[in-house]
């Protein structure tokens, strides 16, 4: 541990949970965070796919859960409809970030509104309407009806890698000439951009705004935006979940899912300051021993840093899970977070924790002065859950780098 680096960084965000506690009382303030410190567990956001028949509806499902089309559990894919009702997909580590594979659109003969109602329309947050080539009215009809119902919804113009491909192929361009291949890919974008902007506005949509992705690599064109309009577009919790749950594909997606459990630990903090009130200090620095280790956890599960995870994006890449491990210097395996665990962490930073994390809690919050147990019960936690997040960062940026490094020959 690093105190000098970690104290600096406590004050950056002890500044929210003053501001916090200056607008609301510490009961109201405590009792939000109790009821938001759970939110991986007790928010669920369901997201919906649907478009027409063999637009790689399927695919796409199986990249928001950061699987490839084939293996256990992955969402079934074929040049035909292969969804005939709704299938819902939880994600691998997270269950209650649930997408549906809805029936395409143009395999029932009935209209918008009774599509919607055959799914269940109040089931999703939002929807996202998937094509592998021209709009049709029957997506229009939808999104309009959608719109009708109060409910986002994203046109995703999919499967634009073939789209670069076969243009490449079509000009005689050499895999070799990167120079070329760029230029091409470029001025294939822009044709397709343009051609999906054009195809809405003639069917009636006013400003359409139409992503586009690769279902085989989700950090390459529209995704990154696509996920940030998303993320724009709920309220504050969704997005926290939201950002924790989908995949890491860049260092960007990194950063704001240490953005969110940045708000999440002050939140367990403030928890297990309640924690210490009601309890007194019945172990060392009247810190929550459960609420360390299952944030931990939860920590790694983020950051894909646990068993499953690590075997999904393993499969995904084509690389053997020890070799994406092998990069993993600070973080402990989920099965190694326990009691013992935290309770030799507490020992190795006993004297930092009890002395200078009480009194720049104490220093910034003063309102806790006057909670006898819970100011230190605060700091302690909020001291090393704060410094487990930041090693495992660094773990997580080394695993992306390692799973993008290209394959070893033979």
């Amino acid at each position: 541990m690093d105190p000098a680096i970690t104290i600096e960084t406590l004050k950056k965000d002890l500044a929210e949970v003053k501001s916090a506690l200056e607008k609301k009382t510490f009961e109201a303030v405590s009792a939000e965070a109790q009821q938001q410190s759970n939110l991986l567990n007790n928010i669920t956001l369901a997201i919906a796919i649907t478009g027409r028949s063999g637009a790689g509806k399927s695919s796409f499902v199986n990249a928001l859960r950061g699987m490839k089309d084939r293996g256990e559990g992955a969402a079934e894919t074929g040049v035909t409809e292969t969804t005939m009702v709704p299938q819902e997909y939880s994600h691998p580590t997270f269950s209650n970030f649930k997408i549906w594979d809805l029936p395409g659109i143009g395999t029932a003969k009935f209209s918008a509104k009774e599509y919607l109602t055959k799914v269940n329309f109040n089931n999703y947050d939002f929807f996202i309407i998937v094509s592998s080539g021209c709009f049709t009215e029957d997506d229009t009809n939808l999104a309009l009806e959608i719109q009708k119902n109060k409910k986002k919804f994203y046109y995703v113009r999919s499967k634009v890698d073939i789209d670069i491909d076969n243009d490449r192929r079509s000009k005689g361009i050499d895999v070799g000439d990167t120079h070329e291949m760029m230029q091409s890919e470029k001025e294939t974008l822009d044709a397709v951009r343009k051609d999906s902007y054009d195809n809405l506005k003639a069917l009636g949509v006013s400003s359409p705004r139409v992503f586009l992705i690769s279902r085989w690599d989700l950090s390459k064109y529209d995704f990154p935006l696509l996920q940030e309009t998303i993320e724009q577009e709920q309220d504050e919790i969704k997005r926290d979940v939201l950002i924790m749950c989908l995949p890491i594909l860049t260092k960007e997606s990194i950063t704001k899912k240490k953005a969110a459990m940045e708000r999440l630990i002050w939140k367990k903090a403030l928890v297990s300051c309640g924690v210490g009130l009601l309890s007194g200090p019945l172990i060392s620095f009247g810190c929550d021993i459960g609420i360390l280790v299952s944030t931990m956890k939860e920590i790694c599960k983020v950051f894909g840093l646990d068993e499953d995870s690590l075997n999904i994006l393993a499969n995904r890449v084509g690389k053997p899970v020890e070799e994406l491990k092998s990069v993993i210097e600070h973080t402990p395996s989920t099965g190694k977070i326990t009691t013992e665990f935290v309770m030799d962490i507490l020992k190795r930073s006993a004297i930092w924790g009890t002395i200078t994390a009480v009194e720049l809690v104490l220093d910034f919050i003063p309102v806790l002065g006057s909670l006898y147990g819970g100011g230190s019960s605060f700091a302690t936690t909020f001291y090393l859950l704060k410094d487990f997040l930041e090693n495992a960062v660094k773990d997580a940026e080394k695993v992306l780098a390692k799973a993008a490094e290209p394959k070893k020959r033979k």
